[in-house]
């Protein structure tokens, strides 16, 4: 496995707030940063954000991560952005595209940037989107542009004339990455290898799925069909015919 992920050039984040498998995880040198949110947050039970923020950086100082900010006030939004930016030197801070009004965080993400504090601008779908930031990144420190690809699949929009669109505005910017976040599968980790992606965020579930990649396929089918006569056989699952004297051999009956 580790021979096909070194072969990616697309670099894999853990999307992830359990604390005990970021740790983990950051054993493996092919996990190249880290992601949250509050909704992981939440989930995995954090109830002090700063200490989970200062505890993780100061475990994991050689990777980046992202924390989000949780105001929908713009200038709270700033002044908890260069609270969570003081937590690491590997700390990005996310701001979300729009607050809940759905007002433009462009403003907010150009005068962070000047501040040189490292943006990840999250929750984009749409290349109007990115070019609202663009203008304010393009001369600032190392920033991302998050684009959730795995929702714009779910409202039935092909993600890959975004993702490639973002890609050719930023091509001018190298210290701008663009990452493919919300991924829904692990072919979404080929394909964004494949259009020249610079980040993939991957959930815990498809970070499990990653010693598939390369699989034969040929022998996937026949693994397949091994686990549906296993689980047959397991339930005590029976149809006799007398056409197929056979059937007792592959799902015996109680």
């Amino acid at each position: 496995m580790s021979d096909r992920i070194s072969a990616l050039r697309v670099k894999i984040f853990s999307d992830s707030a359990d604390q005990g498998d970021i740790v983990e995880l950051a054993r493996q040198p092919w996990i190249k940063g880290f992601t949250t949110n509050p909704t992981l947050m939440r989930k995995a039970g954090v109830t002090d954000y700063e200490s989970f923020g200062r505890s993780l950086t100061r475990r994991i100082p050689d990777r980046p991560f992202s924390f989000e900010v949780l105001s929908n006030d713009f200038t709270e939004m700033e002044q908890q952005a260069l609270r969570i930016a003081s937590w690491g030197e590997n700390v990005y801070v996310k701001i979300p595209i729009t607050d809940t009004y759905g007002q433009s965080a462009a403003p907010l993400v150009e005068r962070l940037a000047r501040q040189g504090v490292k943006v990840n601008v999250t929750a984009i779908m749409t290349l109007q989107q990115v070019d609202a930031v663009l203008g304010g990144l393009k001369d600032g420190p190392p920033s991302c542009i998050s684009i959730f690809a795995g929702r714009i699949a779910d409202a039935g929009v092909d993600p890959l004339p975004i993702l490639r669109g973002a890609l050719a505005r930023m091509y001018d910017h190298p210290q701008i990455e663009l990452i493919w976040a919300s991924p829904r599968e692990l072919f979404n980790i080929v394909q964004a290898d494949a259009i020249g992606c610079h980040i993939i965020t991957v959930t815990p579930d498809l970070l499990k799925k990653l010693p598939l990649l390369g699989k034969d396929l040929t022998k996937f089918s026949l693994e397949t069909v091994k686990m549906f006569v296993d689980d047959a056989r397991a339930a005590g699952f029976a149809l006799e015919t007398q056409n197929s004297p056979r059937s007792s051999e592959l799902i015996p009956a109680e």
